[in-house]
């Protein structure tokens, strides 16, 4: 299984994230699959995402959710930006073994700010809302027709 852990078996259409930041790395491995409309992120969730009582830690839902939230401001925008708030909203766990996904959208821009929403969810079991604010860092605009990330 090229570019994969042997025990992560994503779903099909989801190819390892290389693009992401040393901390989310040491977090994941992370997989993403994109499509013309919408973007997924996904994990599958191992005992070192877990607490004490065995289901995902909720620092680790809430990294998770950052960095789609992320991923969704720089899609739309073209810009790099920094978190400003993150609100979160915990609804279910995911425990070791499961595949834990989301997906986000920015719901308003301003030439400063994003705003955006995202999901979490285990199959059809959702597990996480979040919504983000994002200050949008101007000077590191990405010239229309170079690559944006996944």
């Amino acid at each position: 299984m090229s570019g994969q852990d042997q025990d992560d078996n994503p779903p099909e259409g989801y190819t390892k994230s290389t693009t992401r930041g040393p901390y989310t790395s040491h977090n994941g491995p992370f997989y993403h699959k994109v499509s013309d409309d919408a973007f997924h992120h996904g994990v599958r969730v191992k005992a070192r995402h877990c607490n004490s009582r065995g289901i995902t830690h909720g620092g680790m839902l809430m990294s998770f959710a950052d960095g789609l939230l992320g991923t969704a401001v720089f899609r739309a925008t073209k810009t790099v930006a920094l978190t400003i708030r993150m609100n979160s909203d915990f609804l279910s766990s995911a425990r070791p073994g499961e595949w834990l996904e989301g997906t986000a959208r920015v719901t308003k821009a301003t030439k400063s700010v994003a705003f955006c929403e995202a999901e979490l969810f285990v199959g059809n079991r959702p597990v996480m809302k979040a919504t983000g604010v994002f200050k949008l860092m101007g000077r590191h605009k990405v010239p229309d027709g170079e690559p944006s990330v996944s």
